[in-house]
């Protein structure tokens, strides 16, 4: 229900009236250089809180509907959201096309600024921060999470990724536990990728997997059946899973709520 009317009211408004806008430095950590600084928006629950806190990290597709939502969505089960725009900043909108002009390891440093930014807040409760991504904001989650960083030392505390696009070769050191949800008819992250990442992974049991037999690229978001460009000559299938789609939702409050007391 919640969710329905988020939706009603983005494409009545276009834009959230509870989100606020909010702007602090990109900081650098480890292989991941300071960007310019970041602006992004807060969505918060009613009261005073102190609130557990989660970032919100967009797809290849920036900030847009779906981090509405998204934000929204989380507010509503008690949690400050700050959805950082990690592309604006670094002049573009989008890079679904063009994978390689801002990586998920570029956005690391956007996540250590929302963490320090988070700390300033008499509004959030320290050391318990969450992060949740979708496909390149999936990849951003599972980066973040990597030891070498050290974001666990800043208060990150939990992750979940949709659909990410896994990389076995340089995310073996996931360093906090991390909900990782897929789907196997998914031809952009292909979900085998994850697989062979999570068998590899330093941290037996650290990751929470789950692969949804049926499911596209962005299985989520409740929109007509399409497909999309990618890299240069390729193009991928997006589509809701009516299945899958509940599931992940239901399994991502329960473990934000388990880690995010």
């Amino acid at each position: 229900m919640i969710r329905a009317f988020a939706i009603v009211l983005l494409l009545l408004l276009g834009t959230p009236a509870w989100a606020q806008p909010v702007s602090f430095p990109s900081i650098a950590v480890g292989s991941s250089p300071a960007g310019p600084e970041v602006k992004g928006w807060v969505y918060k629950p009613p009261g005073n809180g102190p609130f557990p806190a989660i970032i919100l990290a967009h797809s290849c597709a920036g900030t847009n509907r779906h981090t509405d939502v998204w934000g929204g969505l989380l507010a509503s089960w008690g949690y400050l959201v700050l959805a950082p725009d990690s592309f604006g900043p670094r002049g573009t909108k989008a890079v679904c096309t063009t994978p390689g002009t801002i990586t998920p390891n570029m956005r690391v440093a956007d996540v250590a600024g929302a963490l320090d930014y988070l700390a300033t807040r008499a509004d959030v409760v320290k050391g318990e921060v969450g992060i949740i991504g979708h496909s390149h904001g999936g990849s951003t989650v599972i980066r973040s999470a990597q030891k070498r960083f050290g974001l666990a030392q800043r208060g990150l505390a939990a992750g979940v990724a949709y659909y990410p696009g896994c990389n076995p070769q340089f995310d073996g050191g996931i360093d906090f536990p991390v909900l990782l949800l897929a789907g196997d008819k998914d031809d952009w992250t292909p979900a085998d990728r994850c697989r062979t990442l999570v068998s590899g992974l330093q941290r037996g049991g650290i990751v929470d997997a789950v692969y949804y037999p049926n499911a596209y690229h962005s299985f989520d978001s409740k929109v007509a059946d399409r497909t999309v460009p990618g890299a240069p000559g390729r193009e991928h299938r997006l589509a809701y899973d009516a299945v899958g789609a509940p599931d992940a939702e239901s399994r991502t409050k329960a473990f934000f709520a388990k880690y995010l007391r």
